[in-house]
């Protein structure tokens, strides 16, 4: 009987159960080793929350703004927050009418340099312009003035009696082109007294406040005195646009009216040179 076989058997069934036992320890250790990691990995949250608490937001009313002086102030209070805001409405309506227009008086001035001289006659140079044209306006009363010099006008040389005529068409062209300036300078130079008006107006009401309560305490004079300071910055806010917009308005307003004037110049040699003719300026 050979003991080979045997011995074989033997250790293979050893080392069947060390494996067996080996594999139970490291399965027992895991087990033990996972309950203890489970509170460490739930307390993380927990901290983490703890270490971000949320913030509460508040909204905070103020109640020395514009809305507070509407809603507390008194008529006259009102009514020169009121006339604030149609004077700066009026100023900043007039200031783009007045560019609009005058850019379309410039582009004018160029179609009429280059179309006008072109033409063999007067009247159909006059007739290359737009009806509405202040350009336009000006030749057609140099033309009628030279069509009738006759009578008793004859007394005057039609040189004169054609310069007179296109310089009254000019200074009408002016008159309308300074249309609406004179609110911007009225504006300009009142409204810093009406929001001086509502600073008075707002000290008043701080001093009765003191008077009444018997001391000088913050809350009874922040409110008075917040509104006269608002008062105040509005005047400013509404003067200053306007006197800016009315030294410019002004300036291009030079700058048309000399367009104007040269091509009313150029209208009355021709008139006088050319009997109504273009050709040879």
């Amino acid at each position: 009987m050979s003991f080979k076989p045997q011995l074989r058997n033997f250790l293979t069934a050893l080392m069947f159960s060390l494996a067996m036992a080996t594999g139970g320890m490291l399965s027992g250790s895991a087990l033990a080793q996972a309950p203890a990691a489970t509170p460490a990995a739930t307390a993380a949250p927990a901290a983490a929350e703890t270490k971000a608490p949320a913030v509460a937001t508040e909204t905070v009313d103020n109640p020395y703004g514009i809305d507070a002086l509407w809603k507390q102030g008194d008529f006259v209070s009102k009514g020169t927050l009121i006339i604030l805001i149609i004077m700066s409405m009026g100023s900043w309506y007039i200031g783009i009418v007045k560019i609009i227009e005058q850019a379309r008086m410039m582009k004018e001035a160029a179609e009429a340099d280059e179309r006008f001289w072109k033409e063999s006659s007067m009247q159909k140079a006059i007739d290359t312009l737009h009806e509405d044209s202040a350009f336009r306006f000006v030749a057609e009363k140099g033309l009628k003035s030279s069509e009738h010099h006759e009578g008793t006008l004859q007394v005057i040389d039609l040189n004169s009696w054609i310069g007179m005529a296109v310089q009254r068409a000019i200074d009408t062209v002016a008159n309308r082109m300074q249309t609406g300036l004179a609110f911007l300078a009225t504006v300009g130079s009142t409204a810093p007294f009406v929001g001086l008006f509502g600073t008075v107006w707002g000290i008043y009401h701080a001093l009765t406040a003191i008077g009444i309560a018997g001391q000088a305490s913050i809350e009874k004079v922040a409110g008075p005195v917040g509104e006269s300071l608002i008062m105040t910055a509005l005047g400013l806010a509404v003067a200053v646009p306007a006197v800016l917009g009315y030294n410019w308005l002004i300036r291009r307003n030079k700058v048309v009216m000399e367009l104007m004037r040269h091509f009313g110049g150029g209208v009355h040699m021709v008139l006088l040179s050319r009997g109504g003719k273009t050709k040879g300026r």
